[in-house]
């Protein structure tokens, strides 16, 4: 297992403080990896690097990128953060749980804006969705606090546990990019028999879609083979 392996995804971050706390979160449990998908204030900036508090570096060597197909194409699992509980086909997970997770693989912690958190399309590309044990009465979280107390978890699983996994060496698990371009040629055969119908419904249609696809556990052979069948059912017509 390596702490190279984790990264802290930030959704949509409005903040410049929280931005910055984060930073310093990441640098506190030694873990370098800090990405921001559309942020709101301009970043870098003076206030975040102030409130990163000796952490500039992640700050200076974070990536940014303007949506969530860019930023998670390289990352093979995905755990978003929620304090809501969502009613879909998902695996829902808690702290324990996360010691199950293949930690030699590159893991992503997705986190939501400060004001919605995640929203079901943004969660629709999650492998796992995972809450935080709060007061129920009183259950979200701050930013840079969800964070931490992840970081910190995670920070101990890697250093106290290796886990043992079964599967032969020569399966070669999908990467989200693979994944991504299999599902794009799915998407764009079904654009063309029309098959997004009514078009309001488009957007739901293909949040279920990805829900379908991004929490199996492919194989890079799997996705090929899909992409395969998808390509020769456009032919056909």
């Amino acid at each position: 297992m390596s702490k190279n392996n984790i990264y802290f995804i930030l959704n949509k971050p409005q903040l410049s403080e929280n931005i910055g706390a984060c930073a310093r979160a990441i640098k506190n449990f030694n873990f370098k990896k800090l990405i921001l998908i559309n942020p709101k204030p301009i970043f870098p900036n003076d206030k975040i690097l102030a409130t990163s508090v000796g952490a500039k570096d992640i700050i200076t060597s974070s990536k940014n990128y303007d949506n969530l197909e860019q930023a998670l194409s390289k990352i093979d699992i995905i755990v978003a953060t929620s304090a809501r509980f969502r009613n879909k086909n998902i695996k829902h997970i808690n702290l324990e749980d996360l010691k199950k997770i293949n930690f030699k693989k590159k893991i992503g912690f997705l986190f939501g804006s400060e004001a919605s958190g995640l929203s079901n399309d943004e969660i629709s590309y999650a492998n796992y969705t995972l809450q935080i044990p709060t007061n129920p009465n009183f259950k979200s979280l701050n930013l840079s606090h969800s964070l931490i107390i992840i970081a910190q978890y995670v920070a101990s699983i890697i250093k106290l546990k290796n886990i043992p996994y079964k599967k032969s060496r020569k399966v070669k698990s999908a990467s989200k990019k693979e994944i991504q371009t299999m599902l794009s040629l799915c998407i764009k055969n079904l654009d063309e028999i029309n098959f997004f119908r009514p078009n309001e419904k488009r957007p739901k249609m293909l949040e279920n879609l990805r829900n379908i696809f991004y929490k199996m556990d492919l194989s890079d052979k799997e996705t090929r083979i899909l992409s395969g069948v998808f390509a020769s059912l456009g032919k056909k017509r």
